[in-house]
């Protein structure tokens, strides 16, 4: 249960990095090589993806006052690996004025205990949450799946072409 506990208190200094505006403290909770695989950016991998988050969430807190609330459904540990999953909504007011937007990503992300004994997050994915909906509901195609192409994207029929 304790280890339950820390990664609680990771996850609140996840959110108080985010509502202060504070990149340092953010990565802070991250890994020191992790996996980043948020919507709508190429995905980045060990030390990248933190040279290339950090530059993107100072922009973010250039132009935004944010605030995060998180939703943790659940926190499961097994070990020095634990993982967590839930939602994050995310409001974004312009510092320049303007209307804010408002968010809700689902998330799941994975735990490493590091050899400090602190929980660090390794493993980063979100995605933008739908409507909820009844079962049988009928539900078109997500675009996800069926993008309209454009030349010079990423195409699953050239990209392993050699």
């Amino acid at each position: 249960m304790e280890d339950v506990y820390e990664i609680n208190v990771a996850k609140t200094e996840f959110r108080e990095a985010y509502n202060a505006g504070s990149v340092d403290r953010l990565l802070g909770v991250f890994a020191d090589e992790f996996t980043d695989m948020s919507a709508g950016v190429p995905s980045f991998f060990g030390a990248d993806a933190r040279s290339v988050f950090r530059p993107r969430v100072a922009k973010l807190f250039e132009q935004y006052q944010v605030t995060l609330i998180v939703t943790i459904i659940a926190i499961r540990v097994f070990g020095n690996t634990a993982f967590d999953y839930g939602w994050h909504t995310l409001t974004l007011a312009p510092k320049g004025g303007g209307t804010p937007i408002t968010t809700r990503q689902r998330y799941f992300e994975t735990w490493q205990k590091n050899s400090g004994g602190r929980w660090k997050i390794d493993l980063y994915i979100d995605n933008v949450d739908v409507v909820p909906m009844m079962a049988d509901a009928e539900i078109s195609f997500p675009l996800a799946f069926c993008p309209s192409h454009t030349p010079g994207e990423w195409d699953h029929t050239t990209a392993n072409a050699g």
